[in-house]
């Protein structure tokens, strides 16, 4: 498991005007399972991802594609952990979280 910690380089408005590109890549990866959950930060100086990939190589090339990174609009941090308490709806996750 990841939490990838996103922070904007540049002002709300030039990430406004990048928003729907953004929002397309996190679809692309809540559609493939990779990503849980998401959302801005309080106050709005960037985002939070939860992540679910096989290693951090695969976390790595999903940052690489989001068009905040590859316009330079934002600085990331991978944080990986493993789970060791859970609510049940994680059960349906692929993954040793032992």
């Amino acid at each position: 498991m990841f939490i990838i910690e996103i922070t904007y380089k540049v002002s709300t408005e030039e990430i406004d005007a990048n928003m729907a590109a953004h929002i397309k890549y996190l679809d692309k990866y809540y559609h493939s399972g990779n990503f849980l959950s998401s959302g801005r930060k309080e106050p709005r100086d960037g985002g939070i991802i939860f992540a679910n990939a096989e290693d951090l190589a695969e976390i790595n090339h999903i940052v690489d594609e989001d068009p905040f990174k590859t316009l330079g609009l934002a600085d990331y941090r991978i944080i990986q952990f493993k789970p060791t308490k859970k609510v049940k709806a994680f059960d349906a996750l692929e993954g040793d979280w032992e």
